[in-house]
């Protein structure tokens, strides 16, 4: 028995340490069953304390944090760790395979507010919103607009994604039925069935870039779409294109987006991500023609809730000795 370890009748409670801020509602259920431990980052460095913590800990849950070799290793029962997000590049899933830890992560329940904010950072980028909302707040408007102002149509137009997953199909379907749009998709492999519903059109990757007039990005990170669009794939693009990446930072160049956008090579941008995160400084930030949001595809209170109360599930399901609906790494391979 682990040194901290603590008994409640004839039953040893399971450890769970909570990585980041979670739902408080979550959190109290957590405390009533379990011994549960919540790092925080005033008291040290946060790696110091997932290491010490981690020894005897039986779960882990929370979100945007790295966890790897570097400060799992001193676990020594750790079944899950069960992530509030979709995303999972922040966990090294090899290491946590040789460990056999499960990575549980929270699918689906986010798709719908995800595609929400492409259209909100694509309909903002192609009107000028936020640039305009600046000067509409600085006592510019002191006569009709201008050419300066006029923005983009959206109704009618190509939309171009790349990446047909859920969210990527979920972005099809408010373009093809709310906005009349053309669609277009690039993806590893054809998804004829999913196509089908919105009228989509495969096209390779070169061939999407130069035909679309709005391109979104919605592809999982992986080896392939690493530095997927670069210098390259902005010179494809036309001139009035308005893109849009939701999907992971470094599935763009950076430095070759805002040269592309300082050069005028494409009209416009919307990011939701970026190469680092939290995004302190940037050229973006001099830039009236990209729309920065600070990483809130999923922010939103119904979504957020839904997402923890399934992390919550899915660590409870491995505590108590069931498999988790929602496993990265099912067969830890």
């Amino acid at each position: 028995m682990a040194a901290h370890a603590i008994k409640i009748g004839n039953r040893i409670m399971k450890k769970v340490v909570v990585f980041s801020q979670i739902d408080q509602d979550v959190l109290a259920q957590l405390q009533q069953d379990y011994r549960v431990v919540v790092l925080n980052p005033k008291l040290g460095d946060i790696n110091d304390q997932i290491r010490t913590e981690v020894v005897d800990a039986d779960a882990m849950i929370g979100a945007g944090r790295l966890l790897n070799e570097g400060n799992l290793a001193p676990a020594q029962k750790l079944k899950i760790i069960s992530t509030v997000s979709v995303g999972y590049d922040n966990y090294d899933v090899n290491y946590l395979n040789q460990k056999k830890i499960w990575l549980a992560n929270t699918p689906n329940v986010l798709t719908e507010t995800t595609a929400d904010l492409n259209f909100t950072l694509l309909l903002s980028a192609a009107r000028k919103l936020p640039y305009l909302d600046a000067w509409t707040k600085q006592g510019q408007w002191k006569r009709t607009v201008s050419t300066e102002q006029f923005g983009m149509d959206v109704f009618g137009k190509t939309l171009g994604i790349i990446g047909l997953g859920n969210i990527g199909a979920a972005i099809a379907r408010r373009g093809f039925y709310g906005f009349n749009m053309n669609i277009l998709y690039h993806n590893r492999r054809e998804k004829i069935e999913v196509a089908q519903a919105f009228n989509a059109q495969y096209r390779d990757l070169d061939q999407l870039l130069q035909q679309s007039d709005f391109i979104v990005v919605a592809v999982d990170l992986n080896h392939e779409s690493q530095a997927l669009i670069g210098a390259e794939q902005f010179d494809l693009m036309q001139k009035h294109a308005v893109f849009v990446n939701i999907a992971r930072g470094s599935v763009v160049d950076e430095n070759a987006l805002i040269e592309a956008l300082k050069q005028n090579k494409i009209f416009a941008a919307g990011l939701d991500v970026y190469a680092k995160e939290p995004l302190q400084s940037s050229a973006l930030f001099d830039l009236a023609n990209v729309v920065t949001a600070p990483h809130i595809g999923s922010a939103t209170v119904e979504t957020r809730k839904k997402m923890v109360d399934l992390a919550y599930q899915n660590l409870i399901d491995a505590l108590e000795d069931r498999t988790p609906r929602y496993l990265v790494n099912p067969k830890f391979e």
